[in-house]
């Protein structure tokens, strides 16, 4: 965990998308850490509506606001750049403009989607992102949204968490009704869970510098290696899944994925914060809940 001797100040947090997978495990690590916190879902506060965020983030008087809002759909968000844009860009435009207004700074998160994925070695937070789909772009849009000497940008990939959709579920759910899977091979990443990932996220919030942060669980791997990974936890063959490449998908995904979106948490370890732990380690914790 992150620092944990550096973050016994106690603050007032904001946190936006707080019923989302990751939202839900933030406003749960926030207050376990003994944060007091404003948990807003979309149904409380619609981030395209300036109004309402600039009348909410005024109301909270939070120290900082954990922006974790955001359209995810990957694939849908190609076919719809506009509302892509107005959530992701415009969104968070609103959440910073609002804490200019309230005083607090923000942290924002965001996701390996910003790099284009042909860099042969793990990403580093100075690396050039060049998103390749819609939704890259419009988190770009978003990191550039913020005032990098107080707020924080922390990129985090391959969400995986008890709350809400993920793939850990949708392997799970394919492999009790077939007797094979496919996945691709020639897209790797970080896997990363929200039950390391959100105190980290609260605990960088609070006592952390801000700029741009790569945060991760340890290890990497592709979707097919995952896969096998998942049902190993789950005590399946993982001789079931089978490989494929992105080019041999039908159909082919809307959104260009990039092949190589590992994230390297180097900030983390130049500064001598804890990494989180290699992602098998929470993969079985949440097997183990899935499957319970």
């Amino acid at each position: 965990m992150v620092g944990a001797t550096e973050s016994q100040e106690i603050v007032k947090l904001l946190i936006t998308g707080a019923s989302g997978q990751l939202g839900t495990d933030l406003v749960l690590s926030a207050r376990k850490l003994g944060h007091e916190v404003v948990a807003t879902s979309h149904g409380e506060l619609d981030i395209t509506d300036k109004s309402q965020v600039i009348q909410i983030v005024a109301q909270a008087k939070a120290d900082a606001i954990i922006h974790a809002a955001a359209w995810t759909a990957v694939d849908a968000c190609e076919s719809d750049s506009q509302k892509a844009m107005a959530v992701n860009r415009d969104g968070t435009a609103n959440i910073v403009a609002a804490a200019r207004e309230s005083g607090a700074r923000v942290i924002y998160i965001s996701t390996d989607y910003v790099f284009d994925g042909t860099k042969p070695t793990p990403y580093i937070e100075s690396d050039s992102p060049n998103p390749q789909s819609v939704y890259g772009a419009s988190k770009l849009a978003g990191e550039q949204q913020l005032d990098l000497t107080t707020d924080q940008i922390v990129r985090i990939s391959w969400v995986c968490g008890e709350h809400g959709a993920n793939m850990v579920k949708t392997i799970l759910r394919l492999a009790s009704t077939n007797p094979t899977l496919t996945f691709v091979d020639d897209q790797i990443g970080s896997p990363t869970f929200t039950s390391d990932a959100a105190p980290a996220i609260v605990e960088l919030s609070v006592s952390a510098s801000a700029g741009i942060w790569h945060l991760t669980n340890q290890g990497s791997t592709s979707w097919f290696g995952f896969a096998r990974d998942v049902l190993s936890a789950a005590g399946h063959d993982p001789n079931r899944v089978l490989r494929t490449s992105t080019d041999e998908l039908k159909p082919a995904r809307p959104a260009k994925r990039p092949a190589n979106s590992v994230l390297d948490n180097a900030r983390m370890r130049k500064v001598d914060l804890a990494l989180l732990d290699d992602y098998h380690i929470p993969l079985q914790r949440l097997v183990d809940v899935l499957t319970s």
